[in-house]
């Protein structure tokens, strides 16, 4: 604990309540101990599998977990299903030191809002818990760069759109086009996103504030029903905007 807790004023902040879910006590200890540094995080556990996870969440309120995915008992991808499920509310930042396909795209589709491999410091991840506590999606760049090319692997050719009633075929996602209300500058978001930009070097791109890019992208993101930032990639790539 920080010892912020406790303090009165309309404008204080609480810090965040994070759990820190690695198998490895050589891992985990230490890393608890460096996050509690930070003014606005206060690491209210340390868990060794996903059950012990499931356990602490329910059992007070959790604001984020940095989760490992490869973890016994209850692995990572299914401990971030169930809280994606149960507690919708807890954002989850996976810290693994895998980056493979099968790795990232089960991590985002259970509900992961980051991915970050161990080789990120310390301020890296910091920011990542803030930016995934604020409902924001953060990956690393090693992460976006392998995304961003299974997508476009994976991403079938545009064609003529099926009949109504058809589907598109086995193993062919429809492409959603985008909606005609984006802005010029939402669409500019989008395609930076696209290019795997994270969030301050977009800023830097367009010359606009880190704050203001966060409101371009909520925007975006909701007339465009993107859920998420790997969701957005793709929407791009379709589009022909990536």
């Amino acid at each position: 604990m920080n010892g912020m807790n406790g303090m009165n004023g309309s404008n204080e902040k609480r810090p965040l309540r994070v759990i820190v879910a690695d198998d490895q006590a050589a891992v985990r200890e230490p890393l608890a101990t460096v996050l509690g540094l930070a003014e606005d995080i206060d690491v209210v556990a340390a868990a060794a599998d996903g059950n012990e996870v499931l356990e602490t969440v329910a059992a007070g309120p959790v604001d984020v977990v940095l989760m490992d995915l490869r973890m016994p008992v209850l692995d990572g991808i299914e401990a971030t299903r169930r809280l994606s499920e149960e507690h919708p509310e807890v954002a989850v930042v996976v810290l693994t030191t895998f980056a493979d396909d099968d790795s990232i795209l089960g991590a985002l589709s259970a509900g992961a809002r980051g991915y970050l491999t161990k080789n990120a410091g310390r301020q890296d991840i910091v920011r990542a818990i803030r930016t995934a506590a604020a409902g924001q999606s953060v990956l690393d760049r090693t992460v976006q760069d392998r995304l961003l090319a299974t997508v476009r692997t994976r991403t079938p050719n545009p064609g003529p759109d099926p009949a109504p009633g058809q589907d598109s075929g086995p193993g062919q996602p429809r492409s959603r086009p985008l909606p005609d209300d984006l802005t010029p500058r939402e669409r500019e978001v989008l395609t930076l996103i696209g290019q795997g930009l994270p969030n301050r070097g977009i800023a830097e791109k367009l010359f606009i504030s880190e704050a203001t890019v966060k409101t371009h992208i909520n925007n975006l993101f909701a007339k465009a029903d993107i859920r998420d930032r790997a969701d957005a990639i793709r929407r791009a790539i379709e589009a022909g905007l990536a």
